[in-house]
């Protein structure tokens, strides 16, 4: 069963940058659609980015369009989250998940078809 782990969280100045990075065992990412989502404390989950499986296609939600970059690396079974222009609004609990049918079906306040899920990294965004 894929079994996801997420890093790279941390504490950053608004303008930081931070990288996060959700690996995978168990199974290789190339064939799952991943996403990444966020829960703010007190705040519904909600959906951020997203990258297909078979062409790489990527979508944002429109918070982070512009900020944040989604790529996946196939030789290290990891996909990456590249944070720009953090702003304290971005403080969250941050998630990645993988969906088997390989298409992204997201939009902020919902998603369709994400089965596996990490235990989430936390990013705080404070002066």
């Amino acid at each position: 069963q894929l079994q996801l782990v997420e890093s790279g969280g941390g504490s950053v100045q608004p303008g930081g940058s931070l990288s996060l990075s959700c690996a995978a065992s168990a199974s290789s990412l190339r064939y799952y659609a991943v996403g990444w989502f966020r829960q703010a404390p007190g705040k519904e989950r909600e959906g951020v980015s997203c990258i297909n499986a078979n062409d790489d296609k990527t979508y944002y939600t429109d918070p982070v369009k512009g900020r944040f970059t989604i790529s996946r690396d196939n030789d290290r079974n990891t996909v990456t989250l590249q944070m720009n222009s953090l702003k304290p609004e971005d403080t969250a609990v941050y998630y990645c998940a993988a969906a088997p049918g390989g298409m992204c079906v997201m939009t902020q306040y919902y998603q369709y078809g994400m089965e596996y899920w990490g235990r989430g990294t936390l990013v705080t965004v404070s002066s």
